[in-house]
């Protein structure tokens, strides 16, 4: 049988991930046809294959903004530079990854735009025009759509000077609102991360230098990769009222008094895809969470030409798709059944079907996982609902196989030594005293920053990791992508 091939028949073009994580990367998502580099330098063409996944991604995630009273708009990609510099703490956190237009036709233009490296100065000059009572409070407007940083070093998926990403803006009329809504919208990306990726996520309050530029507070969640790095996965930001007052959003109050209003932010973007290829992939290639693939189950009939299979084989098949399932009948005759194998299984497909003549004959069909490389043969009668199945039990299977891993490269430290240590594989979970030099201390000597910290903030020390003072903050480090 082919499982019983060595690992490399299966994989020659995939470089192994202990030999070379980063390597391993491009080759999976070159050799799985998810992504090709396109004729500008960081930016991607995104095939079939990769945008089926970020298609169910804006699925879900799109039914959740809608349910907590979100409406989707879109704003247009070109940024008067007059915009930019009327919030300062923004502008000096974006302009060195502005990218410039300075031309319309043949005539230069008055006044260069910027396209959008993100879009809180076009909805703060919009929200201005629209708002005037409390009575328009709140106003909660996401927006699918790229955006585009001039990144120095690149990598598909992880950091492009082009992404797709969703970026949600809100205003109310109070504080609390605010800070109600930032962290509901953390907490809807962690239920996203963990109940439909697969990922476990660490979420949290960032640093004040980690800080998005001209937020009051932001918050992440982090994911550990397969080689113990970090990805920030997604951040909720709470604006206070800085860009209100940089861009005069002022509405009258109940008590007639005029008021500015309290804004947040909060996104995610295709780099969640390259989280669940380092997250759940493995030497085969991609073992793709079962809720966000684009094909959940493929059906390979065997010897095809003999009679009944081609027709069982669309029976089967048909049973998958009622039963919910998004599923490819590969009948394709140029090519054989073992390299249909390997091709599915290097694509991650969650479940492959296989049926031939002597599978008809008993009445099963052989299925196979992709995350255990397991067979088992199911009744063919009951097949589409054994493998609906099947589905939520993958999926249980990679987060909890994600999460052992994750909980074993978190290290606890006390000191120096031991903090650049457990960054080398992971994370270290330490006492920090809030100090910005401390944190850049760790920074310079290790190449690793705060990640975030925690909600539960219980101690496990009371002296600074760094510099021996008090410490009242526990806070994770980690390097990062």
């Amino acid at each position: 049988m082919a499982k019983n091939k060595p690992q490399q028949e299966f994989v020659k073009e995939i470089t192994p991930r202990d030999v070379d994580f980063a390597q391993w990367y491009t080759d999976v998502i070159r050799k799985t046809d998810m992504v090709d580099y396109a004729p500008v330098r960081g930016c991607m063409v995104i095939k079939p294959y990769g945008y089926g996944i970020w298609e169910l991604i804006q699925k879900h995630l799109d039914a959740k903004f809608k349910q907590t009273g979100h409406e989707n708009v879109y704003m247009p990609m070109l940024l008067p530079e007059s915009l930019l510099m009327k919030e300062a703490d923004h502008v000096e956190g974006f302009a060195p990854e502005c990218a410039w237009v300075t031309q319309g036709g043949s005539e230069p233009l008055a006044e260069r735009l910027a396209i959008r490296p993100t879009s809180e100065t076009i909805f703060c000059t919009m929200y201005a025009k629209w708002v005037q009572s409390w009575r328009d409070l709140p106003m909660k407007y996401n927006q699918w759509c790229n955006v585009m940083r001039w990144e120095k070093s690149t990598r598909p998926f992880l950091r492009t000077s082009e992404f797709l990403w969703q970026e949600g803006h809100t205003i109310h009329a109070t504080a609390e609102e605010a800070q109600e809504e930032t962290l509901q919208m953390l907490e809807i990306y962690r239920d996203f991360a963990e109940n439909v990726l697969a990922i476990p996520v660490l979420v949290g309050r960032k640093s004040e230098l980690e800080k998005f530029a001209g937020a009051r507070a932001t918050y992440s969640m982090e994911a550990m990769m397969h080689d113990g790095k970090a990805l920030q996965a997604g951040t909720s930001h709470n604006f206070g009222d800085n860009f209100a007052r940089a861009f005069d959003i002022q509405f009258l109050d109940k008590d007639g008094k005029q008021k500015y209003v309290e804004e947040t932010s909060w996104g995610v973007s295709t780099r969640l895809i390259g989280a669940i290829i380092m997250v759940h992939g493995d030497d085969r290639g991609l073992v793709l969470p079962p809720r966000v693939a684009p094909i959940q189950a493929v059906v390979l009939p065997i010897a095809a030409h003999k009679p009944g299979v081609a027709e069982k084989a669309q029976e089967v098949a048909n049973a998958l798709k009622a039963a919910g399932l998004r599923v490819f009948l590969d009948d394709r005759d140029t090519y054989s059944a073992g390299w249909k194998f390997n091709e599915w299984e290097m694509k991650g497909v969650p479940v492959r079907l296989e049926l031939g003549p002597r599978d008809i004959e008993n009445g099963v069909v052989t299925v196979c996982r992709r995350d255990t490389l397991e067979k088992v043969q199911l009744p063919i009668d009951s097949v589409g609902e054994r493998v609906a199945a099947l589905m939520d039990e993958i999926h249980d299977g990679l987060f909890q196989k994600a999460l052992a891993f994750r909980d074993s490269h978190i290290q606890d430290v006390t000191n120096m030594e031991e903090l650049g240590e457990a960054v080398q594989h992971g994370f270290a979970r330490a006492m920090w005293c809030g100090d910005d030099a401390c944190e850049l201390e760790v920074k310079n000597r290790f190449n690793a920053k705060t990640r975030n910290m925690p909600f539960d903030q219980t101690p496990i020390g009371d002296t600074c990791v760094v510099c021996g003072k008090k410490a009242t903050k526990l806070i994770y480090f980690g390097k990062q992508y």
